[in-house]
């Protein structure tokens, strides 16, 4: 069972068109707090990311938020949160991120989401570490990325292995439950060359 402590989440800086996002960040917020594990995030205040940070804060658990200087100059960091951490640039903030946290959790988002979500993929399938990854498919949301990937696998590009490297879940609640029946992690990220 893997040892969870700390989730970092990746979602949108807005909050989509739909109430129901917001309502999916409240509730991971919920959750987190409910159980302990800090949440690990980008450092924003606006859109899902703001919403899951002050709902982690609200049930009175633990934050931690890493943004780059950039970003913290124009404002849009969360200040009332346990742990504000600013770093250079947007590559020391992923790599932080990555320290910070046992396991990595996806909501609906953007382009910046995409981003860090297949890099964190992409680092597990060269075994640079091997911590959970879970996509929550909101009511579909991420149903074309998964289109895509399996696309890529039939046209040769992938082997159809890349895709066991994530889980996919359809709702909050169902997060720790399988966390909670994954295997603890073996490779030790801080001996791996990146």
């Amino acid at each position: 069972m893997a040892t969870i402590k700390s989730l970092c989440v990746y979602c949108g800086s807005r909050t989509g068109n739909k109430e129901s996002y917001k309502m999916l960040a409240e509730q991971l917020g919920q959750i987190l707090a409910a159980n302990h594990i800090r949440l690990v995030y980008g450092g924003g205040s606006i859109g899902l990311m703001g919403i899951v940070a002050r709902s982690v804060m609200a049930h009175g658990g633990k934050v931690t938020g890493i943004i780059p200087r950039h970003l913290d100059i124009q404002e849009v960091g969360e200040k009332n949160i346990t742990q504000r951490i600013v770093v250079n640039n947007m590559h020391e903030r992923k790599r932080q991120m990555f320290d910070h946290a046992d396991g990595f959790v996806i909501l609906p988002g953007s382009i910046g989401t995409l981003d860090e979500t297949i890099e964190m993929i992409t680092w597990k399938q060269l075994h640079l570490h091997d911590k959970p990854i879970v996509l929550i498919n909101h009511n579909g949301y991420w149903d074309p990325l998964l289109d895509m990937l399996r696309d890529i696998v039939s046209e040769g590009f992938m082997n159809n292995g890349t895709l066991s490297l994530f889980e996919v879940v359809d709702t909050a609640e169902e997060v720790l439950p399988l966390l909670r029946t994954l295997p603890e992690p073996r490779i030790d990220p801080k001996n791996t060359l990146f």
